[in-house]
């Protein structure tokens, strides 16, 4: 067992510093997880930024991964060493109403791989048994780190509902590339896409979308929001028809102003969605190896002793994809 792995620690605002800390160990009913791949996810740039209420440093942060399971601990049954895995990174009580009822992402005693709890930015993750899963066997190791967010994508779209019309998707990023290919799988009319990343826009109109300019979309039954500013906000509740729903996913900024006098009006809803249910996640992976979602360009390895470097030029507006961190890749 090796006594030390490097990971990449958030040490102050901007400040990520590749350290050696003591390699953990798996406890009852756990496994340890060698990270072959780890995903930078938007949400953690405001963490990066210091902005984020739930990622305090020192942290090792990183929530989507794939990699092989280096150990397990007593209790655990049908994992072995060298397994091929990837996981589900929101560990939840499995007792309260919402655990019983399938909608463990609402738990009030949830705790995240990267925020709560030590994350995968690292040679070595610690993940409970009971969010681990095997990858089927030929899949490819880097679309398996990408469960975690086509997991996202599965949730708002099952959120939405179905609509016959055309749905409005704000912003390509991977969650906004992700929840066009859910909808296309789902059948979905062409989803419209608004994106002002040149690279990303083209990337969503292969995908299936139909490009469109955010302000002059108007009376549309559904829209995403997948940025979370108060301006992509403001711009897709404006374009919802009477009866329409606006979706929430992005969380880059908080307090968001909404003439909701409107919503009254015209009975528009608006609702948050967060993260997923495991069942999202085993139909994540169904669909990744499947071929059905995944992300088949854009996507970036980085050594994770760049992974600071990598933080600041996503934040900067790299059109990147998807970035994963490899840990023990040369620099």
């Amino acid at each position: 067992m090796t006594s030390t792995m490097e990971a990449l620690v958030y040490e102050a605002p901007r400040e990520m510093v590749l350290r050696r800390l003591p390699a953990p160990e798996p406890g009852p009913g756990e496994v340890l997880v060698r990270v072959a791949y780890s995903g930078i996810c938007g949400s953690e740039l405001s963490g990066f930024l210091g902005q984020s209420s739930i990622r305090t440093p020192p942290l090792v942060f990183g929530h989507e991964l794939a990699g092989h399971v280096e150990s397990v601990g007593d209790g655990v049954d049908g994992l072995a060493a060298g397994q091929t895995v990837t996981a589900n990174p929101l560990v939840t009580c499995g007792q309260c109403r919402y655990c019983a009822a399938g909608v463990e992402q609402r738990c009030p005693q949830r705790l995240l791989l990267g925020a709560s709890l030590p994350g995968c930015n690292a040679e070595l993750v610690v993940v409970p048994a009971s969010r681990v899963l095997p990858v089927p066997e030929g899949t490819d190791l880097r679309q398996a780190s990408l469960v975690e967010p086509a997991a996202f994508a599965l949730h708002a779209v099952e959120a939405a509902g179905t609509s016959e019309a055309p749905a409005l998707v704000v912003g390509a990023g991977p969650i906004g590339l992700l929840i066009v290919q859910a909808l296309v799988a789902s059948g979905a009319p062409a989803p419209l896409v608004a994106e002002l990343n040149p690279a990303r826009a083209a990337m969503a109109e292969r995908a299936g979308a139909q490009l469109v300019a955010l302000a002059d979309v108007r009376g549309v039954d559904l829209a995403f929001d997948a940025v979370g500013s108060e301006g992509t906000r403001q711009a897709a509740f404006a374009s919802l028809a009477p009866g329409g729903t606006l979706i929430l996913v992005g969380l880059h900024t908080d307090a968001t102003s909404l003439p909701l006098n409107r919503a009254v009006r015209d009975e528009l809803a608006v609702r948050g969605v967060f993260a997923y249910a495991h069942r999202h996640v085993a139909h994540a992976l169904d669909g990744i190896a499947s071929g059905r979602l995944g992300l088949a360009e854009g996507v970036v390895e980085a050594p994770l002793a760049d992974g600071a470097q990598w933080y600041q030029r996503l934040i900067d507006g790299d059109p990147a994809a998807k970035v994963l961190l490899v840990p023990g890749a040369g620099a």
